[in-house]
């Protein structure tokens, strides 16, 4: 069987209970060369747990409550559940409770993470090779849970010498594939084989893998190896594991449900500055989906959506929309000034690449003898329709699709019947504006909610 790939991978015994100061490089150099190990030697990787380096550097520290202690480490809540939270910490990782652990440190005490899990894990890498004179991987693990997967495991957190990323992306696969999205996360592998032999509670926080070489790199190599250069990498400075950290732009799941939910509430902003790119109109259906889930009376429908995804059909309605509306205005005593005015106003729906024309249906109505009642009925079905325009716009921004709901066709109804081709009894709702923001909203101070709750 030999030449066929392999490794090996052993815990180190001898790790004696790491206090503030120890240098975990000259504790694991002292364990690895007692009699009957191996020792270390050039391409070997060592995964070495958080916890002595939390120990070693000081962090840990006097909390009887655990929770002030996640709160200080954590910026961003990602999902909570009960007491449960997982949470993104200053490090950039995605977590249940900030990495805080009151496991293995004395009562009313918690460990952090390191400072600086890279840094940790350089320092630990140069100590080995002064002291012993080898060049060797050093890959910080922490234990993870993950989206979609039962159990833990153990994940890189920091790293030096380790290519912790090998992408693959345009190589091919053994049957002339082209590879593009193939980027394998060699550290959490390395990370996931230590934990193997290391175990939760049998006092072995080090493990040696011997037999991967090619993941180790020399002083000043690349942390990212990639499918055009052979393995050798790029050159330049070691990534360490930050390079595993997904960027907040491509993470798809960013958030948890109720979370992603709130910020797509708060995201939603009126946006009057549109790019040229083109709206997918899959995105726009979808958040019609979410709309018509909104409340309604007598278990009604009362919803239809419009969509106006051709220039022709956009410029059309809004020619038509202007030309009455100019009319109004001359009609009402305005001035050409100020009429040009306020038309240059409503130009927000000329900027946007898509059109939608919310409109209400009164299907399954009734009707009462007295015309209060009848208005009242009217009152309840125009309230549904905003529910689902509201559920419209907040998962357009969930699509991260902007948007701009301008009442003007609710201004001339009968306008926008005849030029859309729509039933009589369709009362457009007025006309969201769709695409993608040119700049950002400006910021708007945040609302108080006590201020619009009153409690009897």
């Amino acid at each position: 069987m030999t030449g066929l790939p392999a490794y090996r991978v052993w815990a180190l015994p001898g790790i004696p209970e790491v206090r503030t100061g120890d240098d975990i490089a000259k504790l694991i150099a002292s364990a690895a060369t007692a009699d009957g190990l191996p020792g270390l030697a050039d391409g070997d990787v060592l995964m070495v747990t958080s916890k002595i380096l939390s120990k070693a550097e000081g962090r840990v520290v006097r909390a009887d409550d655990r929770e002030a202690a996640i709160d200080a480490e954590a910026v961003r809540v990602v999902a909570r559940r009960g007491p449960l939270r997982i949470v993104e910490n200053r490090l950039g990782l995605v977590m249940a409770a900030a990495g805080v652990d009151a496991s293995n440190t004395p009562a009313g005490t918690v460990l952090l993470l390191p400072e600086d899990p890279d840094a940790s894990a350089r320092r630990i890498r140069t100590g080995l090779r002064d002291t012993l004179g080898v060049n060797v991987g050093v890959v910080v693990t922490d234990t993870f849970g993950r989206p979609w997967r039962s159990g833990l495991t153990d994940v890189a957190i920091g790293a030096a010498g380790v290519r912790v990323l090998d992408d693959l992306r345009g190589g091919t696969d053994a049957h002339g594939n082209p590879l593009s999205a193939t980027v394998v996360a060699t550290a959490d592998e390395l990370a996931a084989a230590g934990d193997l032999v290391k175990g939760k509670a049998a006092g072995l926080p080090v493990a040696v893998v011997r037999g991967l070489s090619h993941v180790v790199v020399p002083d000043g190599g690349a942390g990212v190896a990639g499918a055009g250069d052979g393995g050798d990498g790029a050159g330049g400075a070691d990534e360490g594991a930050r390079a595993l950290v997904r960027d907040a732009a491509d993470d798809m799941f960013r958030l948890g449900t109720s979370e992603a939910v709130r910020e797509a509430v708060t995201l939603r902003r009126t946006v009057r500055e549109f790019t040229d790119d083109p709206v997918d109109g899959g995105a726009v259906r979808r958040a019609v989906a979410a709309a018509v889930t909104a409340p309604a009376p007598h278990h009604t429908t009362p919803w239809r959506f419009v969509l106006l995804e051709s220039a022709e059909s956009r410029v059309r309605l809004l020619d038509a929309m202007r030309d009455a509306w100019i009319a109004d205005l001359r009609g009402d005593g305005f001035t050409e000034e100020n009429i040009a005015r306020r038309v240059r106003r409503g130009d927000v729906l000329r900027k946007a690449p898509y059109l939608v024309v919310p409109c209400l249906v009164m299907d399954g109505s009734h009707t009462y003898p007295d015309a209060r009642r009848n208005a009242s009925e009217r009152e309840m079905f125009v309230v549904a329709a905003g529910a689902g325009v509201q559920n419209f716009l907040v998962a357009l921004a969930g699509e991260r699709l902007g948007s701009a709901w301008v009442s003007s066709t609710m201004f001339c109804r009968d306008v926008v019947r005849d030029v859309l081709g729509l039933p009589a009894d369709w009362d457009p709702m007025g006309a969201v504006a769709v695409g993608r923001a040119a700049v950002a909203p400006p910021s708007r101070a945040a609302r108080d909610a006590d201020a619009f709750v009153t409690v009897r």
